[in-house]
Formats: structure tokens, C-alpha cells, sequence
């Protein structure tokens, strides 16, 4: 539509040659564009005409030839190996966010929203899928091998959310409850892989699971999930075609760990969650992209605990997303939730961990603090509102307001306008049979106690309980400024006091000595819950980092942890302990902490043991990995022994360990190992049939100590063995693998950094390998460098 006479039309282009372009106004006849002027710094053509444009609606018509690139953006080529051992190409989509322009030129902007006819011509023993169904197939006239394939019209939807693969690929098919065709597409031979997506119930279920949730039905006829060979991301929401990593989608179910299973589960939740909130209402422009991400990343847990309560997946998630944007918003880079983008080449520098992990925290605290029921409304509410159109931020909030009668917009500016969070200081007076508590409010910092000129605030829900009921809140409150004091009524002296019940508010907790003191017998006795346990220890060694308390006083809180029988809270203190033995990696206390963990991890180990015990289940499977890779690192002399042992007879094809103990073994037998155990590695690797088992070993081969091998094992990460996806994780093992690799792999990404600057450029991955890379290091001199 022309709303204003012009003789010029500017669009979006990139990589794209046009040959021909005319413009035919409605009712009269075609005029064709004399000049072609690319802007390519702003990725935009604009078209001249001879004559002017008159106001109105017509016909804009371009025949242009762009290229199928190798960068794993736009419209680019993936390559795969077919069952017989050939190498060929598919030709796939990744748009989000700025990439539609490399296949079309086109308004690629979020709020531009139009409907799509999308036709493919394609040889004829390929599978060429769209968005919608295909309505209509037939042979192109001018070459037989070739077909022609009509899909149907999408909704109003934004050109990031188109998509098209063209491929060799199997499918396994379903109806969901409701009746959406549902089908997992799979590499050729592989279609038992898709069964776990599909039927293990996850998208199956979790179609119905949002209808119901959301109160509006899913909005297309179908929904294809499809596993791609060389992928960037871990997966694409495209509306109706949504694209995985291999790992992110297939599961074997021999060969898959438990972790794979949860992983998939969580990711097939969070992308068809994107299908209503992204995809049906869309933000407004990449400022809001926050919302989108943040959204999905919590209610994909929210899914996942639907489909799999046995995940205790709510515990996990604080581990794997609040303690991980915690760790990264108390630096003093960090930045808002939201931040202003201008030119939408920063958008990729946006996709972090803060938008996705402490965007799903803040939502996770917000739908704490309306409740389910009310955030349902407010929900239905905006997609109903805005459906196939944008909104922003506040327009969400403004839903929620309705249904809640709350101030969310108030409270929530708070945590998504401003950068960092609130460290509460707590100290308690006994009167008689109350308690008083004061409550402080401070910025906390990693680097140590808040010391700025301003002095930033937050609207905080603060929830309180007491050794009465630990899964109960005596007292819910908002702390809207500096310092609070509120009175526990008939708490006895002997109650335990403790804030953030269900650690679901996103702040950290500092106890005065004689309240942390109260809670240890409750950390022994398993009555606090696992994610308050979690919760507390994270707090505090965050807190002896940021040198508040001290070091000693946290790892005597540790030996509090010696029945903890829950992986999460395992996992989070395995991490704890990791950060702190590569701090003393530069110490004379290494070998110290090394006896430390060795003392710590070695009566659940002997608990756990090697095999499997009947109706053990997925968590315990999680647990035994965790636990046997922490000994065998560490030089447990029995667990190392019975690695060797179990390792040998895999390579021999007597007895093939299970695929949740090849993690722990692998890194175990690397870790002590030597040229031979890394040969034999590499040719596991080479034989590996599964992308799962390929990264599995890539992920540990920085295990290794010896110096000319750490060399051997980083030329290996840029070779053809590695998809270029997954270089990164095999360079970033090295650097988190000994302190020679921490050396190494800095010294090699500078040495390579032009090729892998080419690889990654504008991309996250080059943002995940400089964090991975320069991590463990810790002065000045260093500091100085990587700057």
C-alpha cells in the first residue's frame, strides 16, 4: 500500500541481487524500477521508479537471486551424512533476528506483520515443509526431477517467524488431545529418535497443556518439530516449523541420558510456549524481546513439571537459571532486563542469560506474588487483546494489573528498568514471645559491599517462615523502601527464622551470625525444603566471593550438607565448590580443597554406588553422574580405579555402560589419563553415530593435563570432526579443564581469533567462547590482557 505519493520504495536486503523489479497500482499498469541502490551497512535496497507511486494498493513484484550460505543464519545449508555414508546438503531457515532479509527482501521488523503464500520448487525425493500445510503439489513444467510445492496462508505473523527446510528426513506422526497434527521430523533411520518428543508425551501433552492454560486454542492446523544438523541456537520457534539442534530434539532410547531426556522436554516446552506468547502476539520491537525469552524460559519449567513431576524440575530451575542471572547481574556490567535497542545488529548481544534466566526469575517471583489464578486471566487477558498483533512490556503488565488488582507495573519496573538486585540484611530481637525483625536493602555487588552515591531500590515480595511449618509463609510482605521492621507474633526463642520461602524472590539473603546459626540443624535434618537448603548455600558462598563473610565460616555451613540426598542441592554446591578450587588454583590450597571435595563427596558416592538400584528414578540417575564425575576428578582412588575398569570393558564391547555413567567416566579416565586414553576417545567420537554422544565427548576432552595434548585436543575443536556449533563447548572445556588449559585456550582463541571472529561474528556463540575462555582467570595482570 502506497499511503503517500513517492517515486522510491526502501526495504530490507542482505546478500540478495535483484534483477528485475515493477510495481503494478491496482487497476492500471505496471512500472518498472530503473535503479537498485543497496545500503548495505543498513542492510536495505531501495527501489527507484520512473515515475511517481500514486496513493493506493498494488502489486510489488522482484525476481532476485541470493546465495544458501554456510553462516547458519538466513536461508543456509546444512551439511549431513546420509546412512550410506555420502555427504550432502539441506537447505534450512533461521531468521530471529534480523535474517529474513538474506531470503527475500522484505520489511523485516517485528511489528511489520503481514500473511505469507509461500511456494517451493524443490527435486522431487526431497521434503520440503513451510509453516502451513501444503495444499497443493505438482511437477514443475520445466524440469521433471523438480516439484512444486503450495503451502497454505499463515496468520497475520512477522517475517522472523517464517520458515522453510527443504531435506532428506523421516517422521513419526501424532494428534494432539485437541487434534493438531503433530510430527517430529528426524535424520533418515533415525525416526524412533523423534518418539520421546512426540509421544514421550512432550508435545503431545504440552499443546493442550497452553490451550488450557492460556484459555485460546493453538491457532494453526499443524505443528512440525524438525532436527537440523549444523543449528546455532538450541532451537527456533518458527510459527508451525519449529527447529532444533539435534541434541535438542532426538533421543535414543539406549544410547540418551537422563539429562538429555530432561533437556529436550524442556526445550520443546519452551518453543511451543513461544507459539502463543511470541508468535501471536509479538513484541512491539527487539526492546521488548526480553518478555518473549523470559516467558518461555518459565513456563517451559511450568510444562515440564505438568508432564514429569518426578523432574522436580521447580528445584532445578533455580539452580540452572536464578543462581546462574544472579551470578551475572551482581557484576557491575550487567545491564537492565530491558534495554533500548537501537540498530538491530545488537540484538544478538541482547539473547543473554540475563533476558532469558532473570527474566523467568522476575516472572517467577511476579506469578508468586499475584497467584495462578489471577495470572491466568491476566494472560488470557492480553493474548486474547492482542492477538496477531504487537505489544509491549507495560501492555502485559497492564493485563495483569486488570486481573490482579495489583500494582505490577510498580513493583515490576523495578526489576526489569533497572540492572542488579537487593542483598537483605536480617537481624532478629526476641521480645518476650514475638520476634522483631529488621530488614536492610542494599545493591548487592560481586565485588564486594555496595559503596555507590545513589542508592538504587527495589519493590521486593518478601515471604517469612518458621521452623512451625517450613512450607508455609507466616508473613507476606511488599518492602517498598530502605528498611523494614515487622513483628513474628508467638515465635519462640528455639524457632528458626528464614526469608524467601521457596527462594522465589530475586534477591540474596544475609542472616545475622546468630539466625544463620539457628537454621544449620535444620540444613542436617532435611526440614528445611531442598530449594531453600539450595538457596542458603548459594546466598552465602556468593556472599564469600563478594569477601562480605568469610570463606571458613561457609565451608562449615557445607558439613551441614553430609545427608543431603537431593541432586539439585548437589549440583548447585558441586558448582560452588568448582568455582572456589579454580580460585585456589592459583594458590598453594589446591591440593587441600581437592581432599576437601574428596571428603565431602565420598559418603554419598559409596551411598549412591555404580549400578542402578531398583525403583531408583530419573533424579537419582542425575545424582550417581554428578557425584561419580565430581570423585573421579578429584582422584578418588576407588572411583577412579572402577572407571578404568568399566571403561575398558565398553572399549572392548564387553559390557557398554549405560549412557548416563559415560560423562563421569570419560572425564574421569581423561583427567588421570594420557596420549593413548585420549586416542581412544577421539576414536569413540569418530564412531559415534548420535550427535548426543559426539558433544558428550567433546564436552570432556579438556580434561586432559598433559600440555602437547591440551595442544592436540584444541587443534581437534576446529577441525572438520567438529560442527561448528560445537567448537566452542570443546575450547571452552579446555580453559575449565586445568589451570595449563585455562592457559591454552586463551593463548589459541587469540592465536585463531580471526577465523573463529569470521565463524561467530554478530553471533552469541562468539560472546559464549570469550566468557568460557577467560573465566577461571584471576588478577590484574590477566585482566589487563583480555581487555
Amino acid at each position: 500500500q502506497v499511503k503517500q505519493a513517492t517515486n522510491q520504495i526502501v526495504m530490507n536486503c542482505a546478500d540478495i541481487d535483484i534483477i528485475t523489479a515493477s510495481y503494478a497500482p491496482q487497476g492500471d499498469e505496471e512500472v518498472h524500477a530503473t535503479g537498485f541502490n543497496y545500503q548495505n551497512e543498513d542492510e536495505k535496497v531501495t527501489l527507484s521508479f520512473p515515475s511517481t507511486l500514486q496513493k493506493g494498493t498494488g502489486m510489488l513484484k522482484i525476481d532476485f537471486v541470493g546465495e544458501l550460505n554456510d553462516k547458519m543464519k538466513g536461508f543456509y545449508r546444512s551439511k549431513y551424512t546420509t546412512p550410506g555414508g555420502d555427504t550432502r546438503y539441506a537447505a534450512v531457515t533461521q531468521f530471529e533476528a534480523t535474517d529474513a532479509r538474506r531470503a527475500f527482501p522484505c520489511w523485516d521488523e517485528p511489528a511489520i506483520k503481514a500473511t505469507f503464500d509461500i511456494s517451493l520448487v524443490v527435486p522431487k525425493d526431497r521434503v520440503a515443509l513451510s509453516n502451513m500445510n501444503v495444499v497443493d503439489r505438482k511437477p514443475y513444467p520445466d524440469d521433471e526431477s523438480l516439484v512444486e510445492v503450495k503451502f497454505a496462508r499463515t496468520p497475520t505473523m512477522s517475517t522472523y517467524l517464517v520458515a522453510f527446510v527443504v531435506g532428506e528426513y523421516d517422521f513419526v506422526e501424532a494428534r494432539s488431545l485437541d487434534g493438531v497434527l503433530v510430527r517430529v521430523y528426524t535424520p533418515v533411520g533415525k525416526a524412533e529418535q523423534g518418539k520421546f518428543a512426540q509421544e514421550g508425551n512432550v508435545a503431545a501433552k504440552t499443546l493442550p497443556f497452553y490451550k488450557d492454560y492460556f484459555n485460546v486454542p493453538y491457532p494453526l492446523p499443524k505443528i512440525d518439530l524438525i532436527a537440523i544438523a549444523d543449528f546455532a541456537a538450541g532451537a527456533m520457534e518458527n510459527w508451525g516449523l519449529v527447529t532444533y539442534r539435534e541434541t535438542a530434539l532426538l533421543i535414543d532410547p539406549k544410547n540418551s541420558c537422563s539429562s538429555s531426556r530432561q533437556w529436550v522436554a524442556l526445550v520443546v516446552g519452551h518453543e511451543l510456549a513461544h507459539q502463543w506468547f511470541g508468535n501471536l502476539v509479538t513484541m512491539e520491537w527487539w526492546t521488548h524481546l526480553w518478555l518473549n525469552e523470559g516467558f518461555a524460559s518459565w513456563i517451559e519449567y511450568l510444562c515440564v513439571d505438568h508432564c514429569f513431576p518426578e523432574y522436580d524440575i521447580w528445584t532445578q530451575f533455580v539452580s540452572a537459571d536464578y543462581t546462574r542471572a544472579q551470578e551475572l547481574d551482581a557484576l557491575d556490567n550487567s545491564h537492565p532486563i530491558e534495554v533500548s535497542v537501537g540498530h538491530p545488529s545488537e540484538v544478538d548481544e541482547i539473547f543473554d542469560a540475563i533476558s532469558y534466566s532473570k527474566g523467568a526469575s522476575v516472572i517467577r517471583m511476579l506469578h508468586d506474588y499475584i497467584g495462578d489464578e489471577d495470572f491466568r486471566k491476566g494472560m488470557n487477558l492480553y493474548l486474547t487483546k492482542f492477538q496477531q498483533k504487537n505489544a509491549a512490556t507495560e501492555d502485559l503488565w497492564d493485563s495483569l494489573e486488570k486481573a490482579s488488582g495489583k500494582p505490577i507495573a510498580a513493583v515490576m519496573n523495578t526489576w526489569t528498568k533497572q540492572m542488579g538486585f537487593p542483598l537483605i540484611y536480617v537481624e532478629a530481637e526476641q521480645q518476650e514471645d514475638d520476634k522483631v525483625l529488621k530488614l536492610v536493602q542494599k545493591k548487592f555487588c560481586a565485588s564486594g559491599p555496595y559503596a555507590g552515591e545513589d542508592f538504587p531500590m527495589w519493590m521486593v515480595p518478601i515471604s517469612i517462615c518458621t521452623s512451625d511449618d517450613p512450607t508455609c509463609a507466616k508473613v507476606q510482605i511488599l518492602m517498598d523502601k530502605p528498611e523494614l521492621t515487622l513483628v513474628l507474633k508467638d515465635t519462640k526463642p528455639e524457632q528458626w527464622v528464614k526469608l524467601n520461602l521457596g527462594t522465589v524472590g530475586f534477591y540474596r539473603t544475609q542472616y545475622s551470625p546468630e539466625m544463620l546459626e539457628s537454621l544449620i540443624p535444620a540444613i542436617k535434618d532435611l526440614s528445611l525444603p531442598p530449594v531453600d537448603r539450595l538457596g542458603l548455600q548459594n546466598d552465602l558462598f556468593s556472599l564469600a566471593r563478594a569477601g562480605i563473610i568469610s570463606t571458613v565460616e561457609v565451608l562449615k555451613v557445607m558439613e551441614a550438607f553430609v545427608n543431603e540426598p537431593n541432586y539439585t542441592v548437589w549440583s548447585d554446591l558441586s558448582c560452588n565448590l568448582g568455582i572456589l578450587s579454580t580460585l585456589l588454583s592459583h594458590t598453594d590450597f589446591y591440593e587441600e580443597i581437592q581432599v576437601f571435595v574428596r571428603d565431602v563427596f565420598s559418603p554419598i558416592g559409596e551411598r549412591l554406588g555404580w549400578d542402578p538400584k531398583p525403583g531408583e528414578g530419573h533424579l537419582d540417575a542425575l545424582l550417581r553422574g554428578l557425584v561419580l564425575g565430581k570423585l573421579g576428578k578429584a582422584g578418588h582412588k576407588a572411583t577412579l580405579e572402577e572407571a578404568r575398569r568399566r571403561f575398558k570393558d565398553h572399549v572392548e564391547g564387553k559390557h557398554i555402560l549405560s549412557a548416563d555413567l559415560r560423562s563421569p567416566v570419560y572425564v574421569t579416565i581423561l583427567k588421570h589419563g594420557d596420549s593413548s586414553t585420549l586416542d581412544t576417545m577421539l576414536k569413540l567420537h569418530k564412531q559415534a553415530d548420535m550427535q548426543e554422544e559426539k558433544n558428550r565427548i567433546e564436552r570432556v576432552l579438556g580434561a586432559i593435563s598433559q600440555p602437547e595434548l591440551i595442544q592436540k585436543v584444541l587443534s581437534f575443536a576446529l577441525s572438520e570432526e567438529v560442527r561448528p556449533q560445537d567448537t566452542v563447548s570443546v575450547i571452552g572445556g579446555v580453559a575449565g579443564g586445568s589451570k595449563q588449559g585455562r592457559k591454552a585456550a586463551w593463548k589459541f582463541v587469540r592465536d585463531n581469533w580471526e577465523e573463529l571472529y569470521n565463524r561467530y561474528q554478530g553471533g552469541f556463540l562468539i560472546s559464549r567462547l570469550i566468557k568460557l575462555t577467560v573465566d577461571g582467570f584471576a588478577n590484574d595482570k590477566m585482566a589487563a590482557e583480555v581487555k
